[in-house]
């Protein structure tokens, strides 16, 4: 009882992708669960509230409880139904929301009493109030903007999570790549969160380091420019995710340098024009300045992490080099290749749907599915091959060589003093994680493997 109410209690779950046996969960992807810290600073204090984080520890599934949520990716769909079953057996009430239910509810619904499609924001006070009245409703939907609640990082405690503080700064992204599952649910929109929201999240945590969660922190200049303008006056330092075409303009890169930005996580996705084109990113980077924009947010004292995605219809072998090449002349920080996913219901997933390209088109429901597998049919290289030739690039990438060449680029651009150590760890945990990733069994947790 408290305040002669009875407390009723919800249990916050995040699945893992899957685990290999004998080995520890990939360590770059330890990272707080921003998505379902937020949602538990909705719970009234008439709700008691518990966590599992499945990637590194054991869920106890017979714990007390009036309802369990889960936060579902599409990677992490397999692993979040079996624990679903478990909890459902005992009668337990199981709600499920993120983005791969929000594209996929009726999928979903297969396997949880209640379905959230969107940002729960807006409906989670209801559907908490409908469990306490014992009438939970089979679909609850969201809406994209926000609602201003600081996240209940408590639910971290205990937990050894990579010392970075995730911090919303927008949802959404104005541009349409037809691979994107983000974009296919924000209608290429995009909605910056309150400024004064953002840095009251900030103020509350005391991180040395930030990863200021936004799929493009430029997507709106000019609500970027005054934000930086706020952070600025923080003194600290952040990571993020941009394009390219920030060091288009002096203004906001200067602001974004400025805030305290060491390093912009960058999606180039391909070299190639045509491709470009066809996944509808050709608005990206003019290929006779991409490295002259490269030059300009380097020179600025801004480190890059590149993304790139291998399979794309007009991808050989030879493109594929080229991304490699082009990540090591530039010395990035860190640099990302992987191949192409088909998340479902994106214009992607559609285009290969119809061509008869889909090889395995539930594949994240598939038992025998691995990450890394190629579930589709690519235009120039076999599955086999594409598979092989993203694991290369990123041992090439991070090889021993290379991570001492890049090091000594980051050296000369003079970067804040805590980010060279942040290198050569990271750096060396990445080049573990190559083969540590690779073939990783989606839905198996701790609980299924062999003791």
């Amino acid at each position: 009882m408290k305040g002669g109410e009875i407390l009723r209690k919800i249990i916050y779950i995040l699945p893992a992708v899957g685990k290999k046996p004998g080995e520890r969960y990939i360590s770059t992807w330890k990272m707080e669960p921003l998505p379902l810290a937020t949602i538990a600073a909705l719970a009234s204090d008439d709700w008691e509230t518990e966590f599992f984080d499945d990637r590194i520890e054991l869920i106890d599934y017979e714990t007390e409880t009036d309802l369990v949520a889960i936060s579902v990716e599409t990677y992490t769909a397999l692993r979040a139904y079996r624990i679903a079953e478990k909890f459902r057996r005992r009668g337990i009430p199981v709600v499920m929301g993120g983005y791969h239910p929000t594209h996929m509810p009726e999928e979903a619904s297969r396997f949880a009493d209640s379905v959230v499609v969107g940002n729960a924001e807006n409906v989670m006070s209801k559907l908490l109030d409908d469990v306490r009245d014992g009438r939970l409703q089979k679909l609850y939907a969201g809406q994209p903007g926000y609602k201003v609640v600081l996240p209940n990082r408590n639910i971290y405690r205990g937990r050894d999570y990579i010392s970075v503080g995730l911090v919303e700064t927008g949802r959404g992204c104005h541009h349409s790549c037809d691979f994107c599952h983000i974009t296919t649910y924000y209608n290429a929109t995009y909605h910056p969160r309150p400024i004064p929201d953002v840095i009251d999240d900030i103020k509350s945590m005391g991180q040395k380091f930030y990863f200021l969660i936004d799929d493009n922190f430029i997507a709106n200049p000019a609500y970027s420019i005054d934000l930086c303008k706020e952070l600025a006056k923080l003194k600290i330092s952040w990571f993020g995710q941009a394009s390219v075409n920030v060091a288009r303009n002096d203004e906001l890169l200067y602001w974004v340098k400025k805030s305290g930005c060491v390093l912009l996580l960058v999606g180039f996705e391909s070299l190639d024009a045509e491709n470009l084109r066809q996944m509808n990113k050709a608005w990206s980077v003019n290929s006779s300045d991409r490295d002259q924009l490269v030059r300009k947010i380097h020179s600025a004292g801004i480190s890059m992490y590149a993304s790139f995605i291998f399979g794309h219809d007009n991808d050989t072998p030879e493109t594929l080099e080229r991304s490699v090449d082009f990540a090591l002349k530039h010395n990035f920080f860190f640099a990302a290749f992987n191949h192409l996913i088909p998340f479902p219901k994106t214009p992607l997933y559609e285009k290969l749907l119809s061509e008869g390209r889909l090889a395995n088109p539930e594949w994240w429901l598939d038992e025998n599915y691995k990450f890394g597998d190629i579930p589709y049919i690519p235009k120039r290289m076999a599955p086999e091959e594409l598979k092989e030739r993203c694991v290369d690039a990123r041992h090439q990438f991070y090889g021993g060589g290379s991570i001492i060449k890049r090091g000594i680029a980051l050296l000369g651009r003079s970067p804040a003093l805590a980010l060279v150590p942040l290198f050569f760890s990271a750096n060396k945990h990445l080049g573990k994680d190559v083969y540590g990733r690779d073939s990783l069994p989606l839905g198996k947790g701790l609980d299924e493997l062999p003791k």
